[in-house]
């Protein structure tokens, strides 16, 4: 897992329109990428609504606020379509970005699943910031605070 200080994993995905996104389309940018582990569960549903909820906050400060999970783009669409989402949803389908990320977990059952992580992500592409075994919860307020501090400490 990628620690704070190191260059942010390259990632070139599709989103739920299938239109690729890759960690170079934020440089210059604040990025808060969030994984999680499956579309239309309680805790993602709670999760991506409450960053949506808190996008133009993010907005004013220079973040994006992009989500990953294994799911494919149209189960992708279907969540986004479903719950108003207004965040960015990437598919990682076949696990790669979230083993560059660290965040693919055993599972009891022996079944691999995408540990709830978040990274915050700086204009020049580092790790500025990371939550491991979130709670989804208020995670999103938590992020956009802590951005707010770095900022308010870098200026």
């Amino acid at each position: 897992m990628p620690e704070v200080g190191d260059r942010a994993p390259h990632f070139s995905l599709p989103d739920a329109d299938m239109e690729m996104a890759s960690l170079e389309d934020y440089r210059g940018r604040w990025l808060v990428l969030y994984f999680y582990p499956k579309d239309d569960t309680p805790g993602c549903t709670l999760e991506a609504v409450e960053f949506s909820a808190l996008e133009d906050a993010f907005a004013a400060l220079g973040a994006q606020v992009v989500g990953v999970s294994p799911d494919d783009c149209i189960s992708h669409a279907d969540f986004r379509d479903k719950h108003g989402l207004s965040v960015r949803l990437l598919a990682d389908m076949d696990g790669e970005v979230a083993e560059a990320y660290g965040v693919w977990r055993e599972r009891d059952d022996g079944r691999r699943t995408v540990a709830r992580s978040t990274f915050l992500i700086d204009p020049e592409g580092r790790i500025a910031e990371k939550w491991e075994g979130v709670t989804a919860k208020g995670h999103a307020q938590a992020v956009l605070e802590r951005l707010r501090e770095i900022q308010e400490g870098a200026g």
